[in-house]
């Protein structure tokens, strides 16, 4: 069975107002348009053509949650849990409301997440930066007293976890303005690519102490085709571009800073992981398939480029296909060809087998 399915587009305000617009070949709405969601999360099911919510034909059984996403400016710096973390922290917070602003836990799974860039350029943010690396970005901003308290903590006994945690609880304001101000002028070949990032970010998000929790992080540039794993436990945040995003069908984000929202310092500190390291980009391979290794068993996502020749790929089903360019059709097993509009996703809910058909790009999601 082979279901179209659609939705519209969410309108967070970080939501870009043309990538969305632009990838479906049409005149922008005026508003924000940050994310499509083709999935069963209750939050906002797909529609299926022909009528109905995609949750009536899964019964809410999708273990991932599959997305485009388009950042017109920076995301919340956030962090996802474990699934045992998650267990831990739904059963402490049973007795509060579901729409308590001071809940972290909106159920008791993990979240792993993948994006991989749609835009020729696609910015984000993602993990810790080694703090040798952070102390040499550092000098570019000078000596005043904001810095060197700054390069104090991060040279101390817990580095880059009690800065975090400093600057979050409040008590750097102080610091944080002065970082902030000094971004304005900072220059440094090896870092100006990075301190461009930041100083946007600095200006949408002024006084915000995840300007300088942001200066700790790996500035990633992403071209079309890359894509970046986000386990449990790393701090990620998006800036800018247009993407195909798969996650374990889960809505637990503890927030970091760059947001008006509730942030738990304390629990965040007991869910991040503060060790530094690099996040591997996972580049397209010279063929007509890529694949995304990620290693959780949520999900498991492929992108396809089409030349003229049919595609055909063995699938797990529920899997989807996803439309992000060109001309697109699919077919099942002794089946006529369903033709999937560009930003517009089909449903598999039991084959083995799919072959593609057209020219163009597309992606698809299924279990891991």
């Amino acid at each position: 069975m082979l279901l179209s399915l659609s939705n519209v587009p969410r309108d967070y305000a970080w939501g870009s107002t043309s990538l969305i617009a632009e990838l479906e070949n049409r005149s922008p709405s005026g508003a924000p348009e940050a994310e499509v969601w083709f999935g069963d999360h209750p939050g906002d099911p797909a529609d299926v053509t022909g009528g109905g919510t995609l949750d009536a034909v899964t019964g809410g059984s999708l273990p991932y949650l599959l997305k485009i996403l388009a950042a017109g400016g920076p995301l919340s710096i956030q962090v996802h849990p474990t699934i045992e973390q998650a267990k831990d922290g739904w059963a402490r917070e049973t007795d509060l409301a579901a729409d308590d602003p001071s809940r972290n836990y909106r159920d008791d799974n993990h979240k792993p997440e993948l994006i991989v860039a749609l835009s020729e350029r696609f910015e984000a943010l993602g993990g810790l930066r080694p703090v040798a690396d952070t102390l040499r970005l550092l000098a570019a901003l000078g000596e005043g007293a904001g810095v060197q308290a700054l390069r104090a903590r991060l040279t101390g006994e817990d580095g880059l976890r009690d800065t975090i945690a400093w600057l979050l609880s409040g008590d750097a304001a102080g610091e944080v303005a002065e970082i902030s101000a000094a971004l304005a002028t900072a220059s440094d070949p090896e870092f100006d690519e990075t301190l461009r990032a930041i100083r946007v970010v600095a200006e949408r998000y002024p006084s915000d102490p995840g300007v300088v929790v942001a200066l700790l992080m790996n500035h990633i540039v992403l071209r079309r085709g890359e894509g970046i794993f986000l386990r449990a436990g790393l701090l990620h945040a998006y800036l800018a571009g247009l993407g195909v995003e798969i996650m374990a069908a889960s809505d637990n984000v503890l927030r970091g800073g760059l947001t008006p929202k509730h942030i738990d310092v304390d629990e965040l500190m007991r869910i991040v992981d503060a060790t530094p390291g690099i996040v591997p980009v996972l580049s397209p391979a010279d063929a007509a398939v890529t694949s995304y290794p990620v290693g959780v068993d949520d999900f498991a996502l492929r992108r396809v480029t089409l030349a003229g020749e049919p595609v055909t790929i063995d699938v797990h089903s529920p899997a989807m296909v996803l439309a992000t360019a060109g001309s697109v059709s699919v077919s099942a097993a002794d089946d006529v060809p369903h033709a999937v509009a560009i930003g517009s996703a089909l449903f598999a809910a039991d084959e083995a087998v799919l072959t593609l058909t057209g020219t163009g790009e597309a992606f698809i999601a299924q279990p891991g």
